[in-house]
C-alpha cells in the first residue's frame, strides 16, 4: 500500500523484452535502500524489486501490467518515473490509500500555468469509471495523490503546487501524454457492497 506522496524520481536505464512481459532497470538515488522482494510504486504501478544495488534496481512488468497501464504503449529508455516505497506501519498517511493497481489510462489534455501553480485538465476517461471521480475527492495520477478540482464530461482538473512539481516528474509532462489513473479504493468497495446488498 502507498500514500501517493512521491519520494523521488528514477530513470529507466534499460528495457528487456522477456516471455510474457518486460524487465526494467531503473536508476535512482534510493536504490541502495531497496531490498529484493519489496514493493515499489513506479508511476503509480505497484511492482516488485527483483534486484538492487547502490545505483539501480530491476522490476518485472507482466503482460497484465502492460495491458492495463500506460507502460504498454509509452515505455522508453531515459524515461523519468515517479517512485514511492510502500507505506510502513506507523507512518503518517499524508495522501490517501493508493494500491498501485492502475484502473485506466487517461490523457493530459491541457496545461495552464499560473504564478505559483499549474492546472491540468485530464480527459479520455471511460464513462464507466467517471462515477469514481468526485469533486474535492482524492485520485492517483501516475502514482501522485491529487485532489479533483472540477469535473469534466470525460475527466477532471487538478491543481499542481510547487512542491509536487519539484519532487515528481510532472514538470516534464506535455499535452497528449498518457497518465496512469487509480481511483479511490474506498469508493469501489462501497459500490461492491451496495451491489451485493441488492441481490438479497
Amino acid at each position: 500500500m502507498f500514500t501517493g506522496l512521491v519520494e523521488t524520481t528514477g530513470k529507466i536505464v534499460s528495457i528487456q523484452s522477456v516471455p510474457d512481459g518486460r524487465r526494467l532497470l531503473i536508476s535512482t538515488e534510493i536504490s541502495g535502500e531497496l531490498r529484493r522482494g519489496e514493493s515499489i510504486s513506479v508511476d503509480g504501478v505497484c511492482l516488485t524489486v527483483e534486484e538492487a544495488n547502490q545505483k539501480s534496481f530491476k522490476v518485472y512488468l507482466s503482460r497484465e501490467t502492460l495491458q492495463v497501464s500506460k507502460f504498454g504503449k509509452s515505455l522508453k529508455v531515459g524515461q523519468v518515473v515517479n517512485l514511492e516505497r510502500a507505506l510502513r506501519a506507523g507512518d503518517r498517511l499524508g495522501g490517501h490509500i493508493v494500491q498501485g493497481h492502475v484502473d485506466t489510462v487517461a490523457k493530459l489534455e491541457e496545461i495552464r500555468r499560473f504564478r505559483d501553480s499549474v492546472m491540468w485538465r485530464i480527459g479520455e476517461i471511460p464513462q464507466n469509471f467517471m462515477k469514481y471521480v468526485v469533486k474535492k475527492g482524492s485520485i492517483a495520477v501516475d502514482g501522485v495523490s491529487l485532489t479533483v478540482n472540477e469535473l469534466e464530461p470525460d475527466g477532471f482538473t487538478v491543481q499542481l503546487i510547487p512542491e509536487t512539481l519539484k519532487v515528481t516528474n510532472f514538470y516534464l509532462k506535455k499535452v497528449g501524454d498518457p497518465l496512469n489513473i487509480e481511483f479511490d479504493i474506498i469508493g469501489k468497495y462501497v459500490e461492491r457492497l451496495l451491489q451485493s446488498h441488492t441481490k438479497y
